[in-house]
């Protein structure tokens, strides 16, 4: 049985529904939110998932220090009523809020947020994420196995309500900083029973043994079905919590979900398929939604790997990719075209180095690289993601290099774990890729390739780029600061590890009995705030 059906099924016996009536109809009026989610999670550990649509669930089942307001991006309070920060920016304190409890009824203490954040960045987890905890002192030293002392970390906890976190340099973000998923609190007396305080991929994530701290707890987990949360008594805003329930459905295939949506399957689609936008602007513009997101979508060019170790190569590539065509054309004028890595305005900040069309540049590079119109360049296999929209891209940058620079590429369209799993491991030659801002600002976009980066993932490291953005976190001028990640960025593009394709867009379809879904330019949505009725 699939997992709409069923859960189509169990609501209509809860409830007594008529047959006639739609899962979404009668989860309406059972406050159960029905959710696609796009993949089927690779796990639920805050520390150690990469993929935002494996976020999207840690949402609903932990929560920060502090929350991410959709409307603002900025910071708001969650497990901690209030912060501040020191005369120079080095030492932040925050507030925990009075009877904040675990899930399975324990006190959650500021103790608990200390000891998380030292598992993050043990060398044994090897978290991927660990470089946004790095504004911590000594916690780069401690990552990296260069500090052995855990309690050398500039982290305390003076008493059970308060957390102080010292800092290597200020960093005026850091209360959205902390509100990432990798800063979340994860229970270490739990961790330490099933033995996952350093390993990863234990039974601590499954139902009946997860313990968070946020508004739901995860009560089913079936496979590439659904994954069902329910509203958590223990949390310290409950009263407030309107969602008894949210079953997210990892539907990866877009036109599935789209008829799923129209069947009553659905109150909200992970996304929809570019060829019925059109549709549903002129006959339902009422369901769709096309919110902002600062995200890019782009290519990694596995360096370790012949050719593409040789920036020529890598560059002639780039500069024979017609972005304007690809974002009108294939992609409906949905998503626009990148130029360059970083998002505009991305915290007052616009790139000023761009990629534009160049073939006699992009031609001349492949010639003094070797491969004179393509020849001697052997074909090489190209991996993207089995959505609606990623294969769409490959077909159209594969005909673009094949007629103007005679190269030929094969395509490989995957499923989510596969593509990200082959990039972590250097298993590919060229990927697409995507990577969603964690806050307001450009180094959350240009930290990222830095060199042995938990997220790079490219094989490629330049000291120079590494001076650069070193540079970047010491400067405390804000218009100097910004003028060096300008530099970077330019080195970025001019050496190709990656060649930026177009800029993220949160397009999807709606119910409207879904109220308190408001647009997230960060894509984060507090699920606290979210009702149903009509």
């Amino acid at each position: 049985m699939s997992g709409f059906a069923a859960a189509a099924l169990a609501l209509l016996a809860a409830g007594g529904c008529a047959r006639r009536e739609t899962p979404a109809e009668s989860a309406t009026r059972a406050q159960t939110l029905l959710l696609g989610n796009g993949a089927e999670p690779a796990d639920l550990d805050p520390q150690v998932v990469t993929a935002y649509t494996d976020q999207n669930i840690l949402l609903a089942l932990f929560e920060g220090l502090t929350a991410v307001d959709e409307k603002t991006s900025q910071a708001i309070p969650a497990a901690a009523r209030a912060w501040e920060v020191s005369e120079d920016g080095l030492a932040w304190t925050f507030h925990l809020r009075e009877g904040l409890r675990w899930s399975n009824g324990e006190p959650l203490t500021a103790d608990d947020f200390v000891r998380s954040w030292r598992r993050m960045l043990s060398p044994a987890l090897a978290a991927e994420y660990a470089n946004l905890l790095y504004p911590i002192r000594n916690a780069r030293a401690l990552n990296r196995g260069t500090l052995a002392d855990p309690g050398a970390l500039g982290v305390f906890a003076p008493d059970p309500r308060t957390v102080r976190i010292e800092l290597e340099q200020p960093i005026p973000y850091l209360p959205v900083l902390v509100a990432q998923p990798p800063w979340y609190p994860v229970n270490p007396r739990v961790l330490e029973r099933f033995g996952a305080m350093t390993s990863r991929g234990t039974a601590w994530t499954r139902p009946g043994n997860l313990v968070g701290n946020g508004p739901f707890t995860l009560g089913e987990w079936t496979p590439n079905a659904r994954i069902v949360v329910a509203r958590n008594p223990d949390y310290w805003n409950a009263g407030a919590v309107t969602l008894q329930r949210i079953i997210f459905f990892p539907t990866e295939n877009a036109d599935s979900e789209e008829r799923d949506f129209r069947a009553g399957q659905l109150h909200i689609t992970y996304s929809v398929p570019l060829a019925r936008i059109g549709a549903y602007r002129r006959d339902a513009p009422g369901e769709l939604r096309v919110d902002p997101f600062l995200q890019t979508f782009f290519l990694r060019f596995n360096a370790s790997r012949a050719p593409f170790g040789d920036p020529r190569v890598r560059r002639a590539l780039s500069l024979a990719i017609d972005r304007d065509t690809l974002a009108r054309r294939v992609l409906s004028g949905g998503y626009p075209p990148a130029h360059s890595f970083t998002p505009p305005d991305c915290g007052g900040y616009t790139a000023r180095s761009r990629v534009d069309l160049n073939v006699e540049e992009a031609r001349r590079l492949l010639a003094e690289a070797g491969f004179p119109g393509g020849s001697g360049l052997a074909p090489f296999e190209v991996q993207a993601r089995n959505d609606d929209v990623q294969p769409s891209v490959l077909e159209a940058l594969q005909e673009m290099w094949q007629k103007r620079l005679g190269v030929r590429v094969t395509l490989a369209t995957l499923e989510q774990k596969t593509w990200l799993q082959n990039q972590q491991t250097l298993n590919y030659s060229v990927s697409t890729s995507g990577w969603a801002g964690d806050f307001l600002d450009p180094v959350t976009f240009l930290d990222l390739f830095v060199s042995g980066g938990g997220n790079n993932w490219t094989g490629w490291g330049d000291k120079e780029y590494d001076g650069l953005i070193e540079e970047a976190s010491r400067t405390r001028d804000a218009k100097a600061r910004l003028e060096v990640f300008q530099r970077a960025e330019a080195l970025l593009l001019e050496k190709g590890p990656i060649a930026p394709l177009y800029f993220g867009a949160h397009a999807y379809l709606i119910r409207p009995s879904v109220a308190g879904w408001t647009p997230a330019l960060l894509g984060y949505h507090r699920y606290a705030q979210v009702r149903l009725g009509n």
